[in-house]
């Protein structure tokens, strides 16, 4: 079996063989290698177009855009109340106060215990306004008598944090916003007028809060914060700062904080002069000392003592801000007006600062060293209205500086000091104590001494060689008569961001994704009429907006520099169908007054309106 098997293997593997040999003969042979491609051929006809494919699936959604020229509703004040002191903290607290409320107000809230029916400090608690939506929702116009008598706001709640005579248990006895005579004896004023707020942060959701009390006289309290992480306030120390070294302060408005985190304190309506006048000759009249409540104030105040008129009238500085003992510094170089408010830039030397009076004028100073305001030069604006418009809505002005005077406050306190002692035996029916418009005018002429009293000159300086006094203690009356413009109506709080100052000024890269090639400062104007309106002058703006106001700005410069005013956003004016009465609309700005400039370019305006409740808005600027 084995031997057939091996022989049919044999025969199978030998027919395989010759079939293979045979194939090899009569079929193609292997391949051989590829040869060259050969050319390409022409280019065939373009064939017909296919149909249009289906629609794709939606992309994701794009990133919101924000709003822009838009007016937002952030809260409303009680009745009787304006909107002050607006500060936003860099972790974005938001306080704000609540001016001369109704004293009928009765309403109370969970963190308002007590009704705002006088003088209020307070924050919106629990928010971090600089971490907001991006698109905002407005607060409601009140409607019920609750609303009308509280703090609504859109964002937050309002938490009070101390009221005119507080005590906060004992820490405080005298009594929040309470002013004392100067040997601090006699309480002369319950102040129900708080303005101003500046932070000075001591560690993470804690630090001193600086509050003004606008009256005659006036004064400035500091109150120990911290917030809980719910962002609940409380009050861990209270004091009001002693003012007596200075001979007392007034009319305390609104302030700012310097690049180096001193408050600055602005002295208002103390200074009684007018556009076309200096000191009213009637502060030293024994009848208005008799009969003017807020001139008699003054003078009980600094009582045995006559009050110098030329004490008062400044840009106060708090040194030594957080110590026990707090140092005021009155820096007499800034001029003396109608303080509404000093912004210092970012390099420390250069100030803005506004006069809050008809025929006001916008100063500037220049400090000889940065963080050193105690000398320097003052400025005044020379405005240049834009051609062949009126209307204060489009309407905007070319600036240039006119040079007033330089000095230091050591010499110009000499200067004051001469006015000590005029008393009301002093008073001379028809005649001045004080410097006079003579005075000033001689200044201005060049003279090389001070007119004497038959010709109009002050009994102090008659006859005197000339100096620069008149342009430090008579500021706007020396502004006028050296060119500057003295025509603005309430120039109220201006402001800047310093981190956008800085970043755009100076190049250095502080705003977290943003290139900032544009900053500027902010101006409230409460009132667009009288010297504004009159077609006299530099300003010769139409009545169409009038007492409702509105926002100018100025783009900062080369050296924080400004040549140009021009206007952001205007209230509205209308007549009443009903009275046939002027009116503000509801939805519209009504006398702005306090302004702030958030790091991300919004803005921050107060009210101090014509409203049944003013209005605390943001105001996203629109797009250049």
């Amino acid at each position: 079996m084995r031997n057939k098997q091996q022989t049919t293997l044999k025969f199978t593997a030998l027919a395989l063989a010759v079939s293979l040999g045979l194939s090899g003969c009569f079929l193609e042979g292997d391949d051989g290698a590829d040869g060259i491609n050969g050319a390409d051929g022409a280019q065939g006809p373009e064939g017909a177009e296919g149909p249009a494919g289906g629609q794709g699936p939606t992309g994701d959604q794009g990133p919101s855009g924000e709003s822009s020229g838009v007016l937002t509703r952030i809260a409303t004040v009680p009745d009787g109340a304006e909107v002050t002191g607006i500060f936003l903290t860099d972790e974005g607290d938001l306080f704000f106060n609540v001016q001369h409320p109704s004293g009928a107000n009765t309403a109370t809230t969970d963190l308002s215990p007590s009704p705002i029916n006088t003088g209020t400090v307070g924050v919106l608690a629990g928010v971090n306004f600089n971490n907001l939506p991006a698109t905002l929702i407005d607060s409601p116009v009140p409607t019920s008598q609750e609303e009308r008598e509280t703090v609504v706001s859109a964002y937050g709640q309002y938490q009070v944090l101390g009221q005119t005579g507080d005590t906060f248990d004992g820490m405080l006895p005298a009594g929040l916003g309470h002013i004392y005579t100067l040997d601090n004896e006699t309480l002369i004023l319950e102040n129900d007028m708080p303005d101003f707020n500046g932070f000075v942060s001591t560690g993470d959701g804690e630090g001193y809060l600086f509050s003004n009390w606008e009256e005659l006289p006036g004064g400035m309290s500091r109150m120990k914060v911290q917030k809980d992480d719910r962002g609940i306030w409380t009050v861990s120390e209270a004091m009001m700062l002693d003012f007596s070294s200075v001979w007392g302060t007034a009319a305390n408005c609104f302030g700012s904080m310097t690049p180096w985190n001193t408050p600055l304190t602005s002295e208002e309506w103390v200074v009684d002069s007018s556009v076309n006048s200096t000191t009213d000759a009637d502060w030293n009249d024994p009848d208005e000392v008799a009969n003017n409540s807020r001139l008699g104030r003054m003078w009980a105040m600094t009582a045995p003592d006559a009050p110098n008129p030329y004490n008062y009238g400044y840009i106060a500085e708090v040194t030594d801000a957080v110590s026990a003992a707090p140092v005021i510094v009155k820096h007499f170089a800034m001029g003396r007006y109608e303080h509404e408010n000093a912004t210092v830039m970012p390099d420390g030397k250069t100030v803005y600062l506004s006069q809050d009076d008809t025929g006001g004028v916008f100063f500037k100073f220049v400090a000889d060293t940065a963080e050193d305001l105690s000398a320097g030069t003052l400025y005044g604006a020379k405005l240049v209205q834009d051609v062949g418009q009126n209307d204060p809505a489009t309407t905007g002005f070319d600036v240039t500086w006119v040079e007033i005077a330089s000095g230091d406050n050591t010499t110009i306190q000499a200067w004051i000091n001469e006015y000590n002692g005029i008393g009301t035996d002093d008073f001379v029916e028809g005649q001045s104590s004080y410097i006079t418009l003579a005075d000033v005018q001689a200044w201005v002429d060049g003279d090389a001494t001070y007119p004497t009293e038959a010709v109009g000159g002050s009994a102090v300086t008659a006859g005197d060689p000339m100096d620069d006094r008149v342009a430090f203690l008579e500021s706007r009356a020396a502004a006028k008569l050296k060119g500057a413009t003295a025509e603005w109506r309430k120039l109220e709080g201006i402001s800047i961001n310093h981190d956008r100052a800085k970043e755009a000024v100076e190049g250095v890269d502080l705003i977290a994704d943003e290139i900032v090639t544009d900053a500027y400062l902010y101006i409230g104007i409460a009132d667009i009429d009288n010297t504004m309106t009159d077609d006299e002058g530099d300003m010769q703006l139409s009545a169409r907006v009038k007492d409702c106001g509105g926002v100018y700005r100025a783009r900062l410069g080369e050296g924080y520099n400004i040549s140009r005013i021009e206007p952001v956003v205007m209230g509205s004016t209308y007549r009443s169908s009903l009275t046939g009465a002027e009116r503000c609309d509801v939805n519209n700005l009504s006398q702005p007054d306090n302004v702030i400039v958030m790091k991300d370019g919004r803005i921050l305006i107060g009210e101090d309106g014509f409203q049944e409740n003013n209005t605390l808005w943001m105001y996203q600027p629109a797009a250049d």
